[in-house]
């Protein structure tokens, strides 16, 4: 079992103690999970809180014991209940708050009202841009764990290659490669922060089915099983001729990388070998492009310019409708910061992990390419290596 080390989280801390500081925040109360396991190297039921000057506290009800197996920091303690949390704090030498920080995009309004209550002359703000700007460049630790994921998910691809075959339905393929997955140390979920957005391992589907739109934030959809999970696989036979577009990220030690290929058993039609060609000279383009200091809306801006000027620029990201992005950061979640989309004016910096996607959606079918890649010195490495071209069997 690997454990986050205590140098890795003392430097993550400090970057937050460092914003904490300039915006005049006494600190921040972690509570959201990802967020918890980012800063304390565990996720439990649990108060992290962390001042901009001192040691953090880790504040747990439920595992306190596991709590105290896999976190590095300090000070940790066991606490039942949270109306105890000011004077824990105050035992530690915390408190009391002028402006204390949550993570205001994830925190329920109930949990936002006990807090505001047992804070009461204390003004909350929101930090959650901060820690997710933070989250955005990965350390060497973070990276070597990464490469890992890629590794495991070029396994994948190659187990997708020798596996899939005429006749079967999409959730059956579907299980055989979430069952390859899970061997080789998948979590069994990608966790996002959006709110109302849910994946599994990612989006397996095939023809027609590819059409098909819902309510998930991504260019493909899915029919899905049944109406309570209206995406990805679903009981559509494989069929040949057609595309069978696999969107799967592996998700190793908590780290997500995102991938996508396109199989076919048989030969695809020639409009869709043609949008394929676009998708990935357009993933060529940005490759080009995306070095330290070019904002995300620049790259975004290339890749429609070229979407546009080929034949198939309405089919672009989705069809009818199109999302706003090519593009977006992973992590510990699978949308994180930054977003590869319009007006988006972050810069790309070293260290930063993107998913780049650019695909192409019709009524019979999607294609397109997406890997994961690191942004360096000069420019994007390619972490998700496998076969680019379309995939005959």
């Amino acid at each position: 079992m690997r454990i986050t080390p205590k140098f890795e989280l003392e430097r993550r801390i400090k970057n937050l103690q460092d914003i904490l500081k300039r915006q005049g925040i006494d600190g921040a109360m972690i509570i959201q999970n990802v967020d918890v396991f980012y800063f304390a190297g565990t996720m439990q039921r649990a108060h992290l809180f962390i001042p901009a000057d001192g040691l953090p506290v880790l504040m747990v009800k439920r595992s306190f014991i596991r709590a105290s197996e896999e976190s590095a920091l300090e000070n940790i303690i066991h606490l039942e209940n949270p109306k105890e949390m000011v004077a824990v704090l105050k035992s530690f030498g915390y408190g009391p708050f002028n402006i204390l920080g949550f993570e205001l995009d994830v925190l329920p309004v109930v949990q936002y009202q006990r807090y505001h209550k047992l804070f009461e002359k204390t003004k909350i703000i929101d930090v959650s841009p901060y820690i997710r700007s933070l989250r955005m460049v990965k350390s060497p630790y973070e990276l070597g764990i990464i490469n890992e994921s890629a590794g495991l998910n070029q396994e994948i691809y190659g187990f997708i290659r020798e596996n899939i075959r005429e006749g079967i339905t999409e959730l059956e393929l579907a299980g055989d490669v979430e069952a390859a997955c899970r061997k080789r140390g998948h979590i069994g979920m990608h966790r996002l922060r959006g709110f109302n957005q849910e994946l599994g391992y990612g989006h397996l589907m095939s023809g027609s089915n590819l059409a098909v739109s819902s309510y998930f934030d991504g260019p493909t959809g899915g029919r899905g099983p049944d109406p309570s999970f209206p995406q990805s696989a679903g009981y559509k036979l494989i069929g040949k001729n057609e595309p069978v577009l696999v969107d799967y990220g592996f998700v190793y030690d908590g780290y997500i990388v995102d991938q996508t290929r396109i199989f076919c058993i048989g030969k695809l039609p020639d409009h869709l070998v043609r949008a394929y060609s676009v998708a990935y000279k357009i993933q060529e383009r940005i490759k080009t492009l995306a070095k330290p200091g070019v904002m995300c809306a620049e790259l975004y801006d290339s890749a429609l310019e070229i979407a546009e000027a080929s034949d198939f620029g309405e089919h672009f990201m989705g069809y009818p409708e199109r999302v706003s992005f090519i593009g977006h950061g992973v992590g510990l979640e699978l949308d994180e910061m930054p977003v590869v989309a319009a007006g988006i004016k972050t810069p790309l910096e070293e260290g930063m992990v993107l998913a780049i996607e650019p695909k192409f959606v019709f009524q019979d079918g999607a294609v397109g390419i997406e890997n994961t890649f690191v942004v360096t010195a000069d420019g994007l490495k390619t972490l998700t290596i496998f076969d680019e071209d379309i995939i005959y069997i």
